[in-house]
């Protein structure tokens, strides 16, 4: 037997092997992160999925370090028509009345705030909505945060002890989303042409003071 035999036999291992995918820059999942109004209903999210997304706030700043936060799982099992029914997509385009039918979204993290909502709850609320986001974006999946709901009719559906401030929807996109540079004088609105969503961007340069 050659000297060199199980080297070769080792190389040749190495080179049948799957490679493992290497991870997403920061930018390219701030690119994919977008704000979807429609979801692919053929992707079912598990409560497992929703879990792993939540756990990033185990890992993240929160002002004060006072962890306020709490979080509401909903899937299409365990009440997603409910929180369907009391929120608003699309504000600016409410001639579209999205989502279309067909690409609602079937599951939800509902954040709450186990002390009265300060500055610092909404600051520890933004810093965990992007977060969470971008792991859904990781995962494969997309979300929306979504600011328009019936908190009263919520709190009451689902028995929720503290105040809802924010509620996040998550799925797998069904859309194509496209980021438009613009100058800081010019139209922030978002927009859609030939089923194509484009959402406005200022330039770095007016970015900076």
């Amino acid at each position: 037997m050659a000297d060199n035999y199980l080297e070769k036999k080792f190389e040749e291992y190495r080179s049948a092997a799957p490679r493992r995918k290497a991870a997403a820059s920061l930018s390219t999942l701030l690119k994919k992160n977008r704000s979807y109004r429609g979801f692919d209903k053929s992707c079912i999210v598990t409560e497992a999925q929703l879990r792993r997304i939540v756990e990033t706030n185990t890992r993240i700043p929160s002002g004060r370090n006072r962890q306020a936060l709490r979080f509401k799982l909903v899937t299409k099992d365990t009440g997603s028509d409910k929180v369907l029914s009391t929120i608003k997509l699309g504000g600016a385009l409410p001639e579209l009345h999205l989502p279309f039918a067909g690409t609602e979204p079937e599951a939800f993290i509902i954040i709450c705030s186990k002390i009265e909502p300060d500055k610092w709850v909404y600051m520890d609320t933004g810093i965990s909505a992007q977060s969470m986001l971008l792991k859904a974006t990781e995962m494969g999946l997309g979300g929306i945060c979504i600011g328009a709901f019936d908190k009263e009719f919520v709190k009451k559906e689902f028995s929720l002890e503290y105040e809802p401030v924010l509620i996040l929807a998550i799925g797998k996109s069904a859309e194509k989303i496209e980021l438009v540079p613009i100058r800081e004088n010019e139209s922030h609105s978002y927009y859609r042409r030939d089923g194509i969503h484009y959402v406005p961007k200022v330039v770095i340069n007016d970015l900076i003071l």
